[in-house]
């Protein structure tokens, strides 16, 4: 089937009280429109048609994309006139489906089952059975039960007010149909708009078929005209997401202190404290644990390992076993072999850690290699940095690095070597040598401490 999809991206959202356009307001850490889009590619259109208005330059910039149209409306004049718009550039489609772009909890399978049900020659309608439906229009049916229109809230007679059945608004058009419809919008109603509801009495009236579909649940369809209501979708969205993440073998201590603003893949027996934020693409494998407070980004955790208390990893990857934490910063290009430690305070950056060598307390470790079983001492910082480049440290297997060593790289410490406590490293120490580069103490005998000015 020959399907295009029409977002409608074009409204202000006064009532966010915002510089920035409703749609791209996040949830999830994700435009609200971004996830919209992202359900309609999964059904494969033709094309995505996003008609867009108030703020058009910051939303094409931040979400363009190769397989998106997008569509000016100048003048926002109704659902039915932004719908129009995109006509010009639909050709011989046979279902035109109608989202939103601020509602973002859609479930793919439920828009498959509308467009399914509608196919290329009846009217598709999502509607939904609200404990509350102010607000929405209402569904009016006759007696058998058939639809026959949709009324707006502000028309609808106070008879018709008691209906719960809701429009949600989206809506699947047969492509042969819609151009006639679309024209024949009229804007006599008390908004002065052209609604995209009243092809429904079209439909109706044309003897074309109208089809029902509902979606998986009230929360899967709301959206968002305030910052209250986004709160909402945001809390909906993360017992989504909690709810998945313990059907597949996680224990969450409290779902509702879980975040996830990525894509998470997970093992099975899997702890997570509370206060846990997952970012970008994060991979935890089986029985790894992760304490509170701890902010996951674009990395992957191994097997067994853990990480402790109010821990920040970035762009890492984690070996099996490995023990991270507590307030450990682990930054893009770190890479920990299995069993390897890093302790409280410790900071990595592009650094490459040996299987079970350790860095435990109170270093900064990057661009540097780090050989199995070597043991870094707290204060350990690799100078990496000269204010113009960056230069590697290579620490050999084995190694022993004493607290409060500066190794000013590039410079390698051999296999097994020490480093006397409080050197400034410069130059290549050999395997199993010691250096020790401080200056020479001494001690003053009989000096007076200097006194404070009368």
């Amino acid at each position: 089937m020959n399907l295009h999809v029409v977002i409608l991206a074009a409204g202000q959202g006064t009532r966010m009280r915002s510089a920035l356009p409703k749609v791209l307001h996040p949830v999830a850490g994700k435009p609200m429109l971004g996830h919209v889009m992202d359900a309609a590619r999964a059904l494969a259109p033709q094309k995505i048609h996003v008609v867009i208005g108030h703020g058009a330059g910051q939303v094409r910039e931040q979400l363009d994309a190769a397989d998106v149209n997008w569509v000016l409306q100048s003048e926002q004049l109704g659902t039915g006139h932004a719908v129009a718009q995109a006509l010009p550039h639909i050709q011989a489609a046979d279902q035109l489906l109608v989202l939103y772009g601020d509602v973002p909890l859609l479930r793919v399978e439920s828009l498959q089952r509308l467009s399914a049900q509608a196919g290329n020659d009846k009217l598709g309608l999502l509607t939904v059975d609200m404990r509350d439906p102010t607000g929405y229009g209402r569904i009016v049916r006759d007696a058998g039960g058939a639809v026959r229109a949709i009324v707006e809230q502000k028309d609808a007679s106070p008879e018709q007010l008691r209906i719960h059945e809701g429009n949600t608004g989206i809506m699947a058009i047969p492509g042969r149909y819609a151009g006639d419809w679309l024209n024949a919008l009229s804007n006599d109603n008390a908004q002065g708009e052209y609604y995209l509801t009243d092809v429904v009495a079209m439909a109706v009236n044309s003897g074309t078929s109208v089809v029902v579909a509902q979606p998986g649940d009230e929360e899967e369809v709301m959206g968002a005209n305030n910052r209250q209501q986004l709160a909402v979708l945001e809390r909906v969205y993360q017992q989504r997401m909690a709810d998945a993440v313990m059907l597949q073998g996680v224990t969450l201590l409290d779902p509702s202190r879980f975040d996830v603003r990525g894509e998470l893949t997970v093992g099975r027996d899997i702890l997570i404290d509370v206060n846990v934020v997952i970012e970008g693409q994060v991979s935890i494998a089986d029985g790894a644990s992760i304490g509170p407070n701890c902010v996951l980004k674009n990395c992957s955790i191994g097997a067994g390992a853990r990480i402790h208390a109010f821990s920040h990893v970035e762009g890492a990857q984690i070996g099996a076993e490995c023990d991270v934490g507590p307030y450990a910063r682990l930054r893009p290009g770190t890479r920990l072999q299995e069993k390897a430690r890093i302790g409280n305070f410790v900071e990595t950056k592009k650094a490459d850690v040996g299987a079970g060598a350790k860095i435990n307390h109170l270093s900064y470790v990057g661009d540097a290699d780090v050989g199995a079983g070597a043991n870094i001492g707290a204060g350990t910082i690799t100078c990496n940095y000269d204010g113009v480049n960056k230069f590697r440290t290579e620490i050999g297997a084995g190694a022993f690095i004493g607290s409060n060593t500066a190794l000013v790289a590039p410079v390698i410490v051999g296999e097994g070597a020490t480093t006397a406590a409080g050197s400034v490293i410069t130059q290549t120490v050999e395997a199993g040598a010691l250096a020790v580069g401080r200056a020479r103490q001494r001690n003053i005998a009989g000096w007076k401490r200097p006194e404070k000015q009368a």
